[in-house]
C-alpha cells in the first residue's frame, strides 16, 4: 500500500464538503499483474443532482519537489498511467489531479502548464489546504 500525500485529508475533507462520498480511499487499479493505487475513488452524492451517481477518481498531487519540472514530470507521468488503466478497466470513471492552489498557479498557469493541462491532463480539481475546499474544476 502506498503512503499517503501530505494533502490527503485536506483533499478528501475538501470533495465531502463538495458533495462526494469517498467509496475507496485508496481506489485499488490491477491490470494483468500490476496492483495500482489512484488515491481516492468517490460517488457524486445525490444531494448535488449532477454529480448523484458520477463516479470518479482522484490522484493527489503536492509539487513540492526542488524541481517544478521533475515534479510535473512525475505527475503527468503517473496521471497518464491511471487514466489509461481506467479507460481500459472502467471506462465510466473519470480521472482528476488534485492539485493545491498555489502549486496549481505556479505549475500550471504558465505557457507549458496550459499546454500540459489542455493536451494531457484535462481534468483538474484545484483546492485551497488551508480551508480544505474546492477552489476550482477543471474538465
Amino acid at each position: 500500500m502506498p503512503a499517503r500525500n501530505i494533502y490527503h485529508d485536506a483533499v478528501v475533507d475538501a470533495l465531502v464538503a463538495d458533495g462526494w462520498t469517498v467509496t475507496d480511499d485508496p481506489l485499488r487499479l490491477t491490470y494483468g499483474e500490476h496492483d495500482m493505487y489512484v488515491d481516492l475513488g468517490l460517488v457524486g452524492s445525490t444531494l448535488v443532482a449532477e454529480r448523484a451517481g458520477r463516479e470518479i477518481a482522484v490522484e493527489v498531487q503536492s509539487f513540492l519537489g526542488p524541481s517544478a519540472i521533475n515534479d510535473l514530470h512525475r505527475a503527468v507521468g503517473q496521471y497518464l498511467i491511471y487514466q489509461t488503466v481506467l479507460a481500459e478497466i472502467r471506462p465510466t470513471i473519470g480521472l482528476y489531479m488534485a492539485v493545491r492552489q498555489d502549486a496549481f498557479q505556479e505549475t500550471f498557469t504558465d505557457d507549458l502548464g496550459q499546454l500540459i493541462l489542455a493536451r494531457l491532463i484535462r481534468r483538474a480539481v484545484v483546492f485551497d489546504e488551508m480551508t480544505r475546499r474546492i477552489v476550482q474544476w477543471i474538465n
